[in-house]
C-alpha cells in the first residue's frame, strides 16, 4: 500500500506543477497530462483486480462453507441415528452393557428435562424480561422516506467506490 501513497503523492505533486506552469491549461487535458506522467492508474487497477479476486475467493469459500455447514448437518444427525438406533436395540434386548476393543457403551437413566406443560401458568420470576432492542432498518426506512423522528437523522453520505466488471 505504500506504493499506493506514494503514486498519490506523486500524481498530485505533478498535477499541481503543471496547473503552475499551464494556467490555462483545460481539465481533460490535464488529467490525460498526469495520467501519462505517472502510473497511479496502473497501480490503482491492479489494487480493484486484486479486490476483485479477493471477492471471487470469498464469495467461493461463502459457497464452500455453507456446503461443508450442511455437510456437516448431515453427518451429526446420520449419528444421532445411529446411536438411536444402537440405543433402541439395546433396550428391546434388554442389553445394558457392550464392550469392544475400541469402546463400551452402556444404557443408564438418564436426567430429566423441562417439559413445558401451560407457560401461562408459570409464576412471573421464572420469566427472563428482554432488553429493548433498536430496529434500525425501520428507522431508517422512515427517515428515507421524509419523516421527522426525534434522537435519529441521516447521516452524511459517504462517497462509495463502484465496480463492474465484465
Amino acid at each position: 500500500m505504500n506504493q499506493v501513497a506514494f503514486a498519490v503523492a506523486q500524481f498530485t505533486a505533478i498535477r499541481n506543477r503543471i496547473r503552475l506552469e499551464e494556467v490555462d491549461l483545460d481539465d481533460q487535458t490535464l488529467a490525460d497530462t498526469v495520467e501519462g506522467l505517472t502510473d497511479l492508474h496502473e497501480i490503482l487497477a491492479a489494487v480493484i483486480r486484486s479486490a476483485l479476486t479477493d471477492e471471487a475467493l470469498a464469495a467461493g469459500l461463502k459457497g464452500r462453507i455453507k456446503e461443508m455447514q450442511a455437510r456437516l448437518g448431515r453427518i451429526e444427525e446420520r449419528a444421532a441415528k445411529r446411536r438411536q438406533l444402537a440405543r433402541d436395540a439395546m433396550l428391546e434386548t434388554d442389553l445394558k452393557k457392550l464392550t469392544a476393543p475400541d469402546f463400551t457403551v452402556s444404557l443408564r437413566t438418564g436426567t430429566p428435562s423441562l417439559a413445558v406443560l401451560d407457560d401461562k401458568q408459570i409464576p412471573e420470576t421464572y420469566w427472563e424480561p428482554q432488553p429493548a432492542r433498536l430496529k434500525r432498518q425501520e428507522l431508517l426506512a422512515e427517515l428515507k422516506r421524509g419523516s421527522a423522528i426525534p434522537g435519529v437523522g441521516l447521516s452524511n453520505a459517504e462517497p462509495v467506490l463502484s465496480v463492474r466488471s465484465s
